[in-house]
């Protein structure tokens, strides 16, 4: 199949993703279709960032793998973060001629893994912030016919995850000032008594107050509506 049409039917099934899961299995198999093994969506690290686990969106890397990297603390170290940062470009990377180069031991984890190369494709999201789509393997550098469709690709998916993602998000903007309230609340160990007192509402008033917000965000318990709430930035 030619490479214009392998990234057109691609793109279509990525479109079709009704779920995040969904979404990463789609992404997966461009990997896959490429030659790659893994697909990964990043936040864009920054001379700040430390570990690489907390950056990680969604990933079909082992989660093994990311804690040896942060073990050693190499995501600074890596020569391939500051070159994608200078451009807007798909990068092609690989551990064997990379300038600078791996570190050594940096190198050995990742081609134990069988992540000896890749290609990373730096995103620009609307709200500003800077995210990073990864295809890895153990594979030999991409034609530009295949960078180009890899970087066309990576842009659409993005799109398509970024416009779930804030479908997910807009139950949120049904809550009322009071189930936010309770929410942060609860958020700082607060039971459903204390509330009461803090609010002057009585602790059925509470539990009603929080069972709404629980349906409202189609979470199954407090503990995932504050998770949920944190992550939608209701509260802090």
């Amino acid at each position: 199949m030619a490479v214009i049409e392998r990234q057109s039917q691609l793109s279509e099934e990525i479109s079709a993703a009704d779920s995040r899961p969904a979404w990463l299995l789609a992404v997966h198999k461009v990997a896959k279709q490429f030659g790659f093994a893994h697909v990964s969506l990043i936040i864009s690290p920054t001379v700040n960032d430390l570990l690489l686990a907390p950056l990680v969106v969604e990933s079909t890397i082992s989660a093994r793998f990311v804690r040896e990297i942060d073990a050693h603390h190499f995501l600074p170290l890596c020569p391939v973060i500051p070159r994608l940062n200078r451009s807007l470009l798909p990068q092609f990377w690989s551990v064997h001629d990379s300038v600078p180069p791996f570190p050594d031991e940096m190198r050995r984890i990742m081609t134990d893994y069988g992540i000896a190369c890749g290609v990373m494709i730096p995103i620009n999201a609307p709200s500003g912030e800077r995210y990073i789509i990864r295809f890895d393997g153990d594979t030999t550098q991409p034609c530009q016919s295949v960078m180009n469709a890899l970087g066309m690709i990576g842009l659409h998916a993005y799109d398509v995850y970024d416009s779930m993602k804030r479908n997910e998000m807009a139950p949120v903007r049904t809550l009322t000032k009071r189930e936010l309230e309770v929410i942060r609340w609860t958020a700082q160990g607060k039971t459903s008594a204390e509330i009461g007192q803090i609010l002057s509402l009585s602790d059925h008033t509470v539990n009603a107050y929080m069972n709404n917000a629980i349906k409202k965000l189609d979470c199954v318990n407090r503990t995932q509506l504050v998770a949920k709430a944190i992550r939608s930035k209701l509260i802090s």
